[in-house]
């Protein structure tokens, strides 16, 4: 038996505290392994950084002996005991989807972050003890006898977050036979009719795209946060789903920023808990798994996450269009695309994870990998007639490996996307997902075949226009978030993270687009303090009438194109 207590001491320190106890030991050593990555974040989590306090003892209560082999490996000398007792503490302060937290409030756990594991005992049954106040409600895709939840194996333990909390709001909503659990934990006050309306809508889409659905039961769990905020994680039977703020969690963006991040992330079940690349199965939690997949396991799901939300009724065209205008305006505006192609940029995650990184250096495998999956789906429906798509290849994917654990390679999903288009696609993949070309050219094609006209225009902002510049508000200031290589700005000197402070020495009072338009015929000289040093930056118009950053949109024609959209649209219910 491997089972893990889990208490609070003071909930204010956020120290989460474990008791591991194994039993059935017959060997000198005894390994334990904790987690250096998490599922759904493909870079290294290193959470071994959050252990406080490591102690073994066997069965008399006698304290045994061990050393660190590496960052996250404990190994402890057995000294004959049949079954041992570890303790100790992790600390924990932020609440997001894939963390854990502790404070009065609650108790929220992905096991993954905690859970030290015995590396040649993964196969056997896990539970875990929630010693928790009798008012708390528990919410997890566990099998649960009180407070007492059970996993078949430490892979199910990882992927199974747990959340308790006295103020969990739950209710539910059947599809299929499926029971699909809706939980919140935070001020809120979900108007959980109108959550069950959409969400019905775009979970019969979903299992029909599919044709069935891998688990019996499903969970959502929202974490709900004062503030502006969106992170989501996939887990096998659940999803952990950070949003806020909690006031608007019914109305307007936040409430759509929770249909989207939640189609997205119940698409997942299929698509890399069920589907995954031959390098992630089984998976290592010990060190990187390397895949240059990325366009498929988060590309191919940004898609249909947003695809579906249309195609069920849930969004409109317009607010499709909307959505897919940040996918298209993220692409052309990160030189990255043109450094490091999109499935080199997938295997980089392990190394930068999703952060920026250096500039223009790599492409992001969800917005690179959503347009990847958009010509791919239209490339099959032109030489299919329309009779096949991007659907098509997904189902097969999932009856051939999901179905069958078995992991596919670069080469199963190239040959998958040939075998459903009937013709070669070797350029486009050498071109577009193992190269770094331009996707202008393939992405009007697509757009066009699909009745959608395509717009691109200079950005209303002058020094993102003209001088090639985007900036972020920092107090009155601005703060220079991106530069486009070779523009005025690039080669006047001006560099990412300085604080612009005055226009042609008029200090900022939150108007710097207002002096920049005043001054749009003059000579602009900007004030900036980088790395606390003032500098001075003359910004000279390019000769050449040359555009950064033009701003995106989407609209429908009204010629016989619109006939492949409707068909782009049934594929795709």
């Amino acid at each position: 038996m491997i089972h893990y207590k889990l208490y609070l001491k003071n909930p204010q320190s956020h120290y989460i505290y474990v008791d591991l106890t194994i039993d059935n030991i017959n060997a000198p050593i005894l390994e334990l392994q904790l987690p250096a990555w998490r599922p759904g974040r493909y870079e290294l989590g290193n959470f071994a950084k959050n252990v406080k306090r490591v102690d073994a003892f066997n069965e008399k209560d006698e304290p045994l002996t061990y050393a660190k082999a590496n960052k996250d490996l404990w190994v402890v000398e057995t000294n004959g005991a049949k079954k041992v007792k570890i303790t100790y503490s992790y600390h924990t302060t932020e609440i997001n989807a894939g963390n854990c937290y502790a404070d009065e409030t609650q108790l929220y756990v992905n096991p993954v972050h905690l859970c030290m594991y015995v590396p040649s005992r993964v196969n056997e049954e896990h539970s875990v003890e929630l010693d928790i106040p009798d008012t708390y409600k528990i919410a997890t895709s566990l099998k649960t006898n009180g407070n007492i939840l059970t996993a078949v194996s430490f892979d199910e333990l990882a992927d199974s977050p747990i959340m308790a909390s006295a103020q969990l709001q739950s209710d539910f909503y059947t599809v299929n036979g499926v029971k699909f659990w809706l939980h919140f934990v935070g001020e809120c006050q979900p108007d959980f009719e109108k959550f069950k309306i959409d969400f019905i809508k775009f979970t019969q889409t979903s299992l029909h795209f599919w044709g069935d659905f891998p688990v019996t039961e499903y969970h959502f769990l929202f974490q709900i946060v004062p503030f502006k905020f969106y992170h989501g994680v996939e887990h096998q039977k659940s999803t952990v789903i950070a949003i806020g703020p909690g006031y608007n969690l019914n109305k307007g963006k936040t409430y759509e920023d929770v249909l989207g991040v939640s189609c997205h992330e119940l698409f997942h079940t299929w698509n890399i808990k069920y589907i995954r690349p031959v390098e992630m199965l089984p998976y290592d939690f010990s060190k990187e798994n390397y895949a240059r997949t990325g366009y498929v396991y988060e590309g191919f799901t940004t898609y249909y996450g947003d695809l579906l939300l249309l195609t069920s009724g849930v969004f409109n065209t317009q607010d499709y269009f909307e959505t897919l205008e940040e996918r298209l305006t993220k692409h052309f505006h990160n030189y990255g695309r043109f450094n490091l192609s999109v499935a080199h940029s997938s295997w980089d995650t392990w190394l930068d994870g999703y952060v920026p990184g250096a500039p223009y250096r790599k492409t992001s495998i969800y917005d690179e990998g959503n347009l990847i999956a958009l010509m791919l789906d239209v490339q099959i429906m032109k030489h299919t007639n329309n009779n096949k798509g991007l659907r098509d290849v997904c189902r097969e994917l999932y009856n051939e490996f999901g179905k069958k654990n078995k992991g596919y390679s670069e080469q199963d999903i190239m040959s998958i996307c040939q075998k459903m288009a009937g013709v070669s696609l070797k350029d486009f993949f050498d071109q577009y997902v193992y190269g770094t070309e331009d996707f202008d050219l393939p992405l009007m094609e697509c757009f066009n075949y699909l009745g959608i006209d395509f717009i691109k225009t200079p950005s209303s902002i002058l020094s993102e226009s003209v001088f090639g510049f985007k900036t972020m508000d920092v107090g009155l200031n601005k703060k220079v978030s991106l530069i486009a290589p070779y523009s005025p700005s690039w080669k006047a000197g001006l560099s990412i993270g300085d604080e612009i402070i005055a226009v042609n020495g008029y200090t900022l009072k939150t108007d710097f687009n207002d002096w920049m338009n005043y001054f749009k015929d003059s000579e602009i000289e900007l004030t900036v303090s980088s790395n606390q040093q003032l500098k001075t930056i003359k910004l000279i118009r390019s000769l050449k009438p040359i555009t950064y950053f033009d701003t995106l949109k989407l609209k429908h024609q009204t010629d016989t194109a619109s006939i492949h959209f409707e068909k782009w649209l049934n594929n795709n219910a």
